[in-house]
């Protein structure tokens, strides 16, 4: 049985949009502890997960963004498997940071599969937000070969201008839905033979089936998509990191906490 833990995260950094996501944590791992088997047919024995938390001041940008990369960079050095579940994008940066120094200290190859409905590629602040994650990640040296974004949808001038320099690839949402099976399976070939971090926005998903976020953008993942390929790739022996972000709690208590429902699914696919 491999090592495993979950993380709350609840690092903000969106502009102010974000605040709803702090919370997400909390109420993802009491919608997980609904789930028994998930749909793989597999057990989910969440009691005998480790779970823990990342106590961060949202107010002190720099102090949080070190704290996660810190706590990030221990726990992968002493687990298989780790799960992170925020808060906004904007711990990915520092979780990708971890990642990264985490693969190179031994030295394996490694990836980054993001699924997104933005780029997040804007030109990157000191400390990064929500909006520019990637790029931030990028000019600290993550390889480009090695990053592949899932979804993407809404993309700013200058994003576009980032990915063609850099040769980003990018899988858009049509080749998803001209053939999801294929296409899952072009996913797990890039991560073939390293090791293997995805982060999830659920803004990925189409808005009618996963509300609760601060940027909707129409035309997303059906629910049964994502849950589709959230099994496949939690198959994967490789997968060592996996990420959730932005799923606005406070938001989600309007909708029948759809979004928070579909995320423990999400989550149950990847753990089992």
């Amino acid at each position: 049985m491999i090592n495993m833990i979950i993380v709350k995260t609840p690092g903000i950094n969106g502009l102010g949009k974000t605040k709803g996501t702090r919370n997400a944590g909390n109420k993802i791992i009491e919608e997980l502890k609904k789930i028994s088997v998930n749909e793989k047919g597999e057990e989910i024995d969440i009691v005998n997960i480790e779970i823990e938390e990342i106590h961060v001041n949202n107010e002190n940008l720099k102090e949080q963004e070190e704290l996660v990369y810190e706590n990030a960079l221990e726990t992968m050095g002493r687990q298989d498997k780790c799960v992170f579940i925020g808060g906004d994008h904007s711990i990915s940066y520092s979780i990708g940071r971890a990642f990264l120094d985490s693969c190179r200290n031994e030295n394996k190859t490694h990836c980054l599969i993001v699924f997104e409905s933005h780029a997040d590629c804007m030109h990157s602040l000191k400390e990064p937000t929500h909006e520019e994650w990637l790029r931030a990640l990028v000019e600290k040296g993550f390889p480009v070969g090695n990053i592949l974004i899932v979804g993407l949808r809404k993309v700013e001038k200058q994003e576009m201008e980032f990915l063609v320099k850099n040769k980003i690839r990018i899988i858009r949402m049509n080749e998803l839905n001209n053939n999801l099976e294929e296409t899952t399976d072009v996913l797990m070939e890039f991560a073939n033979g390293k090791e293997l971090y995805v982060s999830i926005d659920i803004d990925v998903v189409e808005p009618a089936h996963a509300p609760a976020v601060a940027y909707p953008e129409a035309g997303g993942l059906t629910a049964r998509q994502m849950i589709y390929i959230a099994s496949r790739i939690g198959m994967m022996k490789n997968l060592r990191v996996f990420d959730l972000v932005e799923i606005d709690s406070e938001k989600d208590n309007q909708t029948g906490n759809m979004t928070i429902k579909l995320a423990a699914k999400l989550v149950g696919e990847m753990i089992a």
